[in-house]
């Protein structure tokens, strides 16, 4: 039986109005939000900070579950399978960027399958060199790197991490060669820095800055386009080397296909938590800043870093599986 083109507008128009009903009463019930590390890293920190603050400001828990793997990846594969319906986000990072790129056939498509919310928070990083090294600042490493091809151990919390990619472009940059030491996680290569047993390491600001300020690390530059207020007499990278920018970033987001309005309705209530003067001072304390940004914003910051170091790993052909 033929159906009608009014059939089908009325249809259309019913399944409109349920759905714009839906989002008026969102969230009826507790929302889930996926994170694909597990507890106590970045990703699950900023996590727990914003979601608690929707949780008071719907009346709803937001509960944090942690699914780690695969950089992030079993958490997103997760979530592109759940119902955009709102009540299963992600917690999202640069990781989600980079892992486009390092691995060859995930079976998703980051930019096509989660909707990005908002952004929460941004980070810096920051070259520090063990205070032996013979390098007071940057425009030395570059000289003594140079004349010292491959001689530099350059430590990173794991082959793929933010810590190696920064200095991938580093090197990519500057066309200086040092010699990559991935450890297994970021304590690690933090010891092996203050060991000596490598020279220098791209670290976060916020796990180096105690030790850079009791004078066991130097630091020579923040990976930031500008310098970072918590080490105003470090330069930036990018005042020696021009355009040199490597940063860490924090959001939200969700299946594809989630409406538009529950969308909205979030990107208000986050960029609302991070106008808090309370959490605004606890993300401050972690080394990292407040990223306020639309949904179409964050969208374009993605694209942007995925294409960005998309570009970085396959120079160095970096691959993970």
């Amino acid at each position: 039986m033929a159906i009608s083109r009014r059939a089908l507008l009325l249809s259309a128009g019913a399944l409109a109005g349920a759905r714009n009903a839906a989002a008026q009463s969102y969230p009826d019930r507790p929302v889930r939000v996926v994170v694909g590390f597990p507890a106590g890293g970045s990703v699950d920190i900023f996590a727990r900070l914003i979601a608690q603050s929707l949780s008071e400001q719907f009346g709803q828990q937001f509960v944090i579950e942690n699914r780690p793997g695969a950089s992030g990846n079993i958490g997103t594969e997760a979530v592109t399978r759940a119902a955009p319906d709102g009540y299963t986000l992600l917690a999202v990072g640069v990781n989600n960027a980079t892992n486009a790129a390092l691995y060859d056939n995930p079976r998703f498509d980051f930019l096509r399958d989660i909707v990005p919310i908002a952004s929460t928070a941004r980070g810096v990083g920051v070259l520090v060199v063990n205070p032996a090294f013979p390098a007071a600042n940057i425009g030395e490493f570059i000289a003594y790197a140079k004349a010292n091809p491959g001689k530099i151990n350059m430590a990173s919390s794991g082959t793929g991490t933010p810590q190696h990619l920064y200095g991938e472009l580093f090197m990519q940059m500057t066309g200086v060669n040092m010699l990559h030491v991935p450890y297994r996680g970021s304590p690690a290569s933090l010891a092996g820095l203050l060991a000596g047993d490598v020279q220098a390491m791209f670290d976060t600001l916020s796990t180096s800055i105690e030790h850079i300020k009791a004078g066991r690390l130097r630091a020579l530059g923040v990976t930031s386009a500008k310098r970072a207020e918590a080490l105003p007499d470090t330069p930036a990278l990018s005042e020696a080397v021009p355009g040199y920018e490597a940063t860490s970033w924090l959001g939200f987001g969700a299946p594809k296909g989630t409406p538009v309005e529950i969308v909205e309705t979030l990107n208000r209530a986050i960029n609302a938590a991070l106008g808090d003067a309370t959490v605004r001072a606890r993300i401050a304390a972690t080394g990292y800043s407040p990223f306020v940004s639309s949904p179409a914003e964050f969208r374009a910051h993605i694209a942007a870093e995925t294409a960005k170091w998309g570009k970085v790993i396959r120079t160095a052909g970096i691959h993970l599986n």
